[in-house]
């Protein structure tokens, strides 16, 4: 949405997030003035079988109630971040569902601004990363020598340490079991796979951030003092380059196969990684071959 024009600086009091066939959009409501509508990324409420006129399969309406759960989130994120920059506070939609999945109203509250908005009141959550054995974590440790039962109750712990839910699983090609936990707005993300000795272990530590402020607390990933999804892209890129490692551009990605290091994210302006990933380098090197 925009950041100037006849709304500029008043209070929301009101937002509607709708899905149609052309797609997603959210409109606010300011306490004076007209309403703003802005667009969404995300595909259109009627399910399309690439040109087939089949009716929508089982599984259409549960997507369509995740996509609408993900962009409840990221207008929320969208909302709280204009109202910071424009009256310096906090908003909090509460939803409640029209026509559930694909219309929902949401009232606003203001509240103070997070601590975290402001640089070393909150501590981050560090995830540092050691090639060829995994990540270690404030308070634990994700190694690719560690079973998957012992993974998911570090997730679960993880998720516990901050505040959200418990962790998600969901289905990732390649992988036996993929999980995940939100930590502030990024997501630390584990996938196992079971070895030739019958065991399922960790298999890749990943995680990603979407650009701009970090949520509380702030999810960083460290490599050899370099803050991965911090620094801009080209810094990072320089900085490990400076260090000897070699480093492979391939379908949007950075590559540092000696490592089992992955990268992607940065925009064609530059701009940050947004995503991180760890794999022992042999395994990396088979997925990308």
């Amino acid at each position: 949405m925009r950041k100037q024009g006849a709304n500029f600086g008043r209070k929301p009091v009101r937002v509607v997030l709708t899905g149609g066939p052309d797609g997603w959009r959210w409109t606010l409501f300011p306490e004076h003035g007209e309403p703003e509508t802005g667009e969404l990324p995300g595909q259109g409420v009627r399910w399309s079988g690439r040109g087939r006129r089949d009716e929508a399969p089982a599984w259409w309406r549960r997507r369509l109630a995740q996509d609408a759960e993900d962009l409840r989130e990221l207008v929320g994120w969208k909302l709280t971040d204009r109202t910071f920059a424009e009256l310096g506070v906090e908003a909090e939609i509460t939803w409640f569902a029209v026509a559930d999945p694909v219309e929902w109203e949401g009232l606003v509250t203001l509240r103070d601004p997070d601590p975290a908005r402001f640089p070393g009141e909150v501590r981050p959550f560090v995830v540092t990363l050691e090639p060829g054995r995994g990540a270690v974590l404030p308070d634990d440790h994700l190694l690719f020598s560690t079973l998957a039962a012992d993974a998911w109750a570090t997730l679960g712990a993880v998720a516990g340490q901050v505040g959200t839910a418990p962790p998600r699983a969901s289905f990732l090609c390649g992988w036996n079991d993929h999980r995940s936990v939100r930590v502030g707005r990024g997501s630390l993300h584990v996938s196992t796979q079971v070895g030739g000795d019958g065991v399922e272990r960790l298999g890749e530590v990943h995680g990603t951030r979407p650009a701009g402020w970090g949520g509380n607390p702030e999810l960083r990933f460290r490599l050899d003092g370099i803050d991965l999804l911090d620094e801009p892209a080209a810094d990072v890129v320089a900085l490990l380059e400076g260090l000897g490692h070699e480093i492979e551009r391939r379908h949007g990605h950075h590559l540092l196969r000696a490592m089992g290091l992955t990268l992607g994210g940065p925009d064609e302006r530059g701009g940050r990684f947004t995503s991180v990933g760890l794999r022992l380098p042999d395994v990396l090197a088979d997925a990308w071959r």
